[in-house]
């Protein structure tokens, strides 16, 4: 029998928060599971991230609904992974915009990805038979892009490789507040299945320089405070790096998969084990550092037959 990713056992329902990080800015968080920024104008409404089904979509829609009725023109997505855009269809939205590199990816490996996720996250796609397809976006860019709601501006930038290729952020100046996507998690570890190791510190950095004054991460609670702000920081580049070093070392020593996962085990399970979807993640990290350890830059596809090989890989 086929081993299972540790998420696919987890069906308990997560408590939903909705906190307000910065006047009319909005994180909708639950228990690890992927956030959604909520980004209130003067005319409108913009979303960062829209969940992996309409059905979660909704839960985003009711919650903004208890703060305000304009409506929502823009549906931002930081990046390309399934569980965070296939629900975008929900919010109605006239505008779809991610980077042209994310778009690029939905076109090189969205199918693919959605096939890997909904067997890994059988919870969050519960209600999958509404998903109309693969989310494109209406509008892309390469660096920058501000958007005006009303007078309230927001700018969306490509900071640097990271958790993808085409992770972008999204900035509101009048409140310094920041939606990162999964650049940032908090309490949770990083997915790094499709990540660029070494280039996601100094994009981490990128984003310190802003002394921001909170932070709407990928996972984890709202970060409110320079303090807890600069500890989330710390603390992705911490388990970036712990999960990329030992595994480098092993992997341009010769080493074997299943080596690198002992070695990374024994290198992040002492600090990062308790963290959200830790267990879930490790495999991917591990092979994706792994590859990128031998000079392999673009991350190779996921799908489902490839996720059962790594199993069987680091089953030694």
């Amino acid at each position: 029998m086929a081993k299972q990713f540790a998420s696919a056992g987890d069906m308990t329902e997560k408590e939903i928060s909705f906190t307000e990080i910065g006047r009319d800015l909005w994180a909708f968080t639950a228990q690890g599971d992927p956030n959604t920024g909520v980004i209130i104008g003067d005319d409108s409404v913009m979303i960062v991230d829209a969940q992996a089904t309409p059905r979660l979509a909704n839960k985003v829609i009711e919650k903004i609904r208890s703060v305000t009725d304009k409506p929502i023109k823009y549906v931002v997505l930081t990046h390309y992974h399934a569980v965070r855009v296939l629900g975008a269809s929900a919010y109605g939205a006239s505008e779809t915009i991610m980077s042209a590199k994310a778009r690029a990816m939905v076109v090189e490996r969205g199918q693919e990805d959605w096939d890997s996720e909904f067997g890994r996250f059988p919870r969050l796609f519960q209600g999958h038979e509404s998903i109309p397809g693969l989310t494109w976006p209406t509008m892309t860019f390469t660096d920058a892009m501000t958007l005006f709601l009303g007078k309230r501006r927001v700018d969306l930038t490509f900071l640097g490789r990271g958790h993808t290729a085409g992770d972008i952020v999204a900035h509101v100046p009048d409140a310094n507040v920041m939606f990162t996507g999964d650049l940032v998690e908090y309490h949770s570890a990083c997915y790094c299945g499709d990540a660029h190791f070494a280039d996601w510190p100094a994009t981490l950095e990128a984003i310190r320089a802003y002394g921001l004054d909170a932070i709407a991460p990928g996972r984890g609670d709202a970060l409110v405070g320079e303090e807890m702000v600069n500890s989330a920081l710390d603390n992705t580049a911490d388990f970036v790096a712990s999960t990329y070093r030992p595994i480098a070392r092993v992997a341009q020593g010769g080493g074997s998969l299943k080596e690198a996962w002992d070695a990374c085990r024994a290198a992040c399970d002492p600090k990062f084990a308790s963290y959200a979807i830790y267990e879930h993640c490790l495999p991917f990290n591990v092979a994706r550092a792994y590859d990128e350890a031998l000079g392999i830059d673009t991350p190779r596809i996921w799908t489902a037959e490839r996720d059962q090989q790594m199993w069987e890989r680091l089953q030694g």
